[in-house]
């Protein structure tokens, strides 16, 4: 299975994925690009999270929600 075909059927399993899920379930270091090539395709939104890291610092991420097909 291609890390695009991977991304996909996380995304329709649970409707949407963040970077640190794609690297920690799959692998996956270029999430932005493997959602860059579906989007050719699909309807994938994004929105930054926010929390905080082990030192107390405010960081942000994406996480990629699949709207449908276009």
């Amino acid at each position: 299975m291609s890390q695009k075909e991977m991304i996909l059927k996380h995304l329709e399993d649970f409707g949407s994925i963040t970077t640190w899920e794609a690297y920690k379930e799959y692998g996956i270091t270029r999430l932005s690009d493997r959602i860059y090539t579906l989007r050719k395709i699909y309807v994938i939104t994004d929105e930054w999270e926010y929390g905080t890291n082990r030192y107390g610092k405010e960081i942000r991420w994406k996480k990629y929600i699949l709207e449908g097909i276009k």
